[in-house]
């Protein structure tokens, strides 16, 4: 039997982990001159806007609100679809979360019902590139202008990805980034987030320690609340090695995707009742490729079938508003039908740099099998 191929898998190199052990042996292990050389490079790949890493992607978000001054009494709008970090640092700064439903076909936030959801309270949207394509940013920021709206991109997993020739990140507002295990390249653990001016880089840098500022050899001030945030040498290593292969890795990955289409062909859905993602070349950095199951199959048995097929199956998201923590601020089902039938039945297939063609062949005939038998 072939060996397991799971869903995600991150490449790391032999001058990456040369340069993780390089930095262990320099005794310089927490934030230092690793990460601000991660810094650097970002902020030049990102237009040279001013950019500070962390220890994830969940508190930069926490930290772009507060950063916005988003708190207690305030509402933000999101998707339904997406991690529940992405809801949750909505509720870490006191404000209320108000989702929009998700469009049927790019899974992604309906900018039409975001607009609708507006109401007096609303102070900021966070939009999500779920699998790493981007809604619409043109239409997200003239909605945004028009009711004066902050915007916190949700850009975990959109490092790579474009919109109109530019990197998303390179433009907009707040946007935050993820490194985490199974991004399209990872620093163990970690995140970034891209600002749009010195003060707020400034306030970012004192949320990520303790609020601290320090000045000369022994000035310290504390006047904000910040918490323990800051991101470390070894990761900023990783992260560095990672950076260098972007491109490559971004290359590859639509490499990947194209030969699923081309492989499955134009009968599938019609055979199979399976909706595939759009087909995106342009500006998807195709961090995931999901199958949307049709309602006849049950999820959790397909991914056993492919398991027993050694073929490793992921799923996002579960919709955060039927979570008890939601339910218990009075969402209920029903309420978003659209982004509940994606979350019941979307899979992640097979999707990392380090695959070739032929895993991705082996995937779709085991799926095809599955969902026919």
């Amino acid at each position: 039997m072939n060996e397991f191929l799971p869903f995600s898998r991150p490449s790391i190199d032999e001058a990456t982990i040369a340069g993780v052990a390089e930095t262990l042996r320099s005794g310089w292990i927490t934030s230092g001159p690793k990460v601000q050389e991660f810094e650097r490079q970002l902020s030049e790949y990102f237009g040279g806007r001013f950019v500070r890493t962390f220890n994830s992607g969940t508190c930069t978000m926490e930290i772009a609100l507060r950063i916005a001054g988003i708190g207690q009494g305030d509402e933000v709008i999101t998707t339904p679809i997406s991690w529940v970090a992405t809801a949750n640092v909505i509720l870490e700064v006191g404000a209320t979360p108000v989702f929009a439903d998700v469009d049927p076909v790019t899974r992604n936030i309906d900018l039409d019902e975001v607009e609708v959801a507006i109401t007096p309270r609303t102070k900021a949207i966070i939009p999500v590139y779920l699998a790493g394509k981007p809604v619409d940013m043109d239409h997200l920021y003239k909605i945004a202008a028009r009711h004066k709206l902050r915007v916190i991109e949700d850009a975990a997993q959109a490092i790579g990805s474009t919109w109109q020739g530019k990197p998303i990140g390179s433009f907009g507002d707040f946007v935050s980034f993820s490194f985490q295990a199974n991004k399209n390249i990872t620093t163990s653990e970690g995140g970034c987030l891209v600002l749009n001016n010195a003060e707020e880089a400034a306030l970012a840098e004192k949320y990520r320690l303790q609020g601290v500022t320090r000045s000369g050899y022994d000035g310290i001030e504390v006047d904000v609340l910040g918490g323990k945030f800051n991101m470390t040498d070894i990761a900023a290593a990783i992260g560095l090695g990672q950076f260098a292969q972007l491109n490559v890795f971004t290359a590859q990955r639509r490499k990947l995707a194209r030969h699923y289409f081309d492989t499955l062909g134009e009968v599938f859905e019609i055979q199979t009742g399976a909706q595939l993602p759009p087909a995106d070349f342009e500006n998807t950095n195709w961090h995931l490729f999901q199958v949307v199951l049709p309602e006849r199959i049950n999820r959790a048995d397909f991914m056993a079938h492919m398991k027993d097929k050694n073929i490793g199956i992921g799923y996002h998201y579960a919709p955060i508003h039927l979570f008890k923590l939601y339910r218990a601020l009075g969402f209920k089902e029903g309420m978003f039908p659209i982004a509940e039938r994606i979350g019941r039945q979307i899979v992640s297939l097979p999707m990392f740099a380090a695959m070739s063609e032929s895993d991705v062949e082996r995937t779709c005939v085991a799926m095809c099998e599955v969902l026919k038998n």
